[in-house]
């Protein structure tokens, strides 16, 4: 049988591929900008058919129907590996959302070996290839993995999705595929990074001066990492190297502007490395069959020994607030969630571990409301609060009024850093707080 008449074969309608979930299925929905959008439609069809189906997603990025149609998640149980502001939505709507915590490094293996067998798993792909394999597109992640698990495997066709060479792991065979769907072909989502503020140009020029020529940039998600790239693009620096868990629109900023070679790298030299791509259609069209960059599976991308292997690493990422004795919390406020551990915890340890590498957490020193100052470095994390990454192993902790390193550090040291790049308003209030909780020595001087 050719690969045209196989794939005939397999080619069947949204509605009819989504008539072999069941109730009580577990079920996959692809990750990222590779989220079913067609058989999400046809599944929501089903709603009073249905009863306890668990979908697992990670990142939602769109509008979900199956959600919409099922407010209260008696038909459709929905999970996340990772929260977006579409899930964010959805808890606010008050559907349940149910979080599970990783270690991003981890993920394929907690899928093969862990999570109850999945019954169906569904993703968008590329059009098929002369060789009869579906391209992932921008989301090599853990999704390899999720269709070794899946008992039936439901692809949709997306002719928008750029092709990502790897790497490995990138794509599946006709022949490992159950049914096939042809979509809407929909735009993929458009994620720009936010305005940048004053605060994330403070941050940034304070992470760029670390910054020498040949180090390997991995950049987190929001304002301040962007703000860090862009700015990167606009400096003197040459030979930098690529190796992240997301690739962002500030990494073809740089890569334009001539400081993207990769000829320093420890490994792929040469190569833009990342599991993940979002952001807007200046980074869909880069990475679109662009031998310049290779995407892997997590497990690769962000192992941090793997990841160390590139001498000068230099990881950024964002927190939500930082307590006095080090710890920081990235993922919740309180008990209400916001995202998710994520990779941060995996390049935190891989800053420190490369040769010459250094890993930086930033975040606005303060929030202002109602013309009111609420500090983001607390004396301890709110009640609920998650430690993203412990003190043991957080090390530089930048603000707009500067950057503090605290490997090795004592508690009352720790405490007195960090005092010193918070909001000046709060400064007093901290002292007053350290000194009860018996980390403050009555010699200390804030700058």
């Amino acid at each position: 049988m050719s690969l045209l008449e196989e794939y005939r074969r397999k080619l069947v309608s949204p509605d009819e591929a989504v008539k072999v979930i069941k109730s009580g299925d577990w079920i996959d929905y692809g990750s990222f900008c590779g989220q079913v959008r067609a058989l999400d439609k046809a599944l929501a069809k089903r709603k009073d058919e249905l009863r306890d189906v668990k979908i697992w997603s990670c990142v939602n990025p769109y509008p979900t129907e199956v959600n919409a149609v099922d407010p209260t998640g008696e038909s459709f149980v929905w999970h996340s590996w990772h929260f977006s502001g579409g899930d964010r939505k959805i808890a606010k709507a008050g559907k349940p959302v149910y979080y599970s915590s990783i270690k991003y490094s981890e993920l394929p293996r907690y899928v093969r070996e862990r999570i109850e067998p999945l019954d169906v798993a569904m993703l968008q792909v590329c059009p098929m290839d002369k060789h009869g394999y579906f391209n992932f597109g921008p989301q090599c992640t853990h999704t390899k993995a999720v269709t070794e698990r899946a008992k039936i495997v439901i692809v949709e066709v997306n002719e928008k999705m750029p092709r990502c060479l790897g790497g490995y792991e990138e794509g599946i065979h006709i022949s490992e595929v159950d049914y096939i769907v042809e979509g809407e072909n929909p735009p993929l989502a458009q994620i720009p990074a936010p305005p940048l503020t004053e605060v994330d140009q403070k941050v940034a020029q304070y992470i760029v001066e670390e910054i020498p020529d040949g180090a390997c940039i991995q950049l987190g998600i929001g304002g301040m990492p962007n703000a860090v790239g862009m700015m990167i693009a606009d400096s003197d620096l040459k030979d930098l190297g690529c190796h992240t868990e997301m690739l962002v629109d500030a990494y073809v900023y740089m890569h334009r502007a001539g400081k993207m070679t990769g000829a320093k790298k420890g490994i792929d030299p040469y190569k833009m490395v990342y599991t993940f791509a979002l952001g807007t259609n200046i980074l869909y069209e880069f990475i679109d069959e662009n031998p310049k960059c290779a995407i892997y599976p997590v497990n690769y991308t962000n192992k941090p020994s793997i990841a160390a292997m590139n001498d000068n690493l230099i990881t950024i990422n964002n927190a939500v607030e930082i307590d006095l004795f080090g710890q920081v919390c990235s993922e919740s406020s309180g008990t209400r969630h916001i995202s998710g551990t994520g990779g941060q915890l995996d390049f935190v340890l891989a800053g420190w571990e490369s040769r010459g590498g250094k890993s930086f957490v930033c975040m606005p020193s303060a929030n202002v409301r109602d013309g009111k100052v609420v500090s983001r470095i607390v004396p301890t994390l709110k009640p609920g609060g998650i430690v993203t990454d412990p003190r043991s192993v957080a090390d530089y902790i930048v603000t707009e009024y500067g950057k503090y390193a605290m490997k090795g550090m004592s508690v009352w040291q720790r405490a007195e850093g960090l005092i010193n790049i918070a909001h000046p308003d709060v400064r007093d209030d901290l002292v007053k707080a350290a000194q009860s909780m018996g980390i403050w020595r009555r010699s200390n001087k804030l700058t």
